[in-house]
């Protein structure tokens, strides 16, 4: 894959799940900008010593394939900024601008927002599984799947399955087969919302409505701006 991304001279390249020495080096000598997502600050090192120009810190609040360390974002990222010398990207529950702010003042160059824009109109995601995520509440995600690969999943009757797997002290190859192919394409993409793997942030219990992804970038930027103002007449005023 790495040779087409050279092929395509695509500028930038976001990597995860697995060693950032694996593509970084190649991918430098043909000047693309790499960044590898990271969950705790051993791995932000490990990416920093490999050559990456920047690292996505992502927090335990996020959805999708997640940190063994359970490490939320408002600990995460203060500890990665201070391990490493490269940019850091903050990810993991942030889906407003009062949230980008704080993120800012932990000390991250930027943000990386993922659920919000599960909820779009562009997103290649299924309506049923864009209907469920902004009637999602607090507490309907957990982390699960933690023998294989810790995921963030709604709760529904395939979460309930693995639920029941892990109690019975199932093994990896167990847990492996129940999972099997196309699941997560069967949630998300093909809306089975029983069957399939629903993966979402915390994030998705303060949504409430499916939007334009262009309104989305204007909501949240407008309001870091008002609140990027407002904290400082706070300051200000003390």
């Amino acid at each position: 894959r790495w040779q087409t991304i050279i092929e395509e001279k695509v500028p930038i390249v976001f990597t995860s799940a697995g060693n950032p020495k694996a593509y970084t080096s190649q991918l430098k000598e043909k000047g693309i900008t790499v960044v590898h997502v990271v969950s705790s600050s051993k791995f932000a090192i490990k990416a920093e010593e490999a050559g990456c120009d920047a690292v996505v810190a992502e927090g335990f609040e996020a959805g999708g394939h997640n940190g063994r360390e359970e490490t939320t974002t408002m600990v995460l990222i203060p500890s990665v900024v201070k391990a490493v010398s490269i940019p850091v990207i903050a990810a993991g529950g942030i889906a407003t601008g009062k949230q980008m702010l704080a993120a800012f003042a932990l000390g991250a160059s930027g943000v990386q927002i993922g659920s919000r824009f599960v909820a779009t109109h562009e997103a290649s995601s299924h309506i049923n599984f864009k209907n469920l995520i902004v009637n999602t509440k607090e507490g309907d995600t957990v982390l699960s799947l933690k023998q294989l690969t810790p995921v963030r999943l709604l709760k529904n009757h395939f979460y309930q399955q693995v639920m029941d797997a892990e109690n019975k002290g199932a093994s990896i190859d167990e847990l492996k087969q129940l999972l099997g192919r196309g699941r997560a394409k069967l949630g998300m993409f093909e809306g089975n919302l029983e069957e399939g793997e629903l993966e979402i942030g915390q994030a998705a219990a303060m949504l409430s409505a499916i939007q334009p992804a262009g309104d989305v970038v204007e909501e949240i930027w407008k309001e870091f701006l008002s609140s990027s103002q407002q904290l400082n007449t706070t300051i200000n005023q003390r």
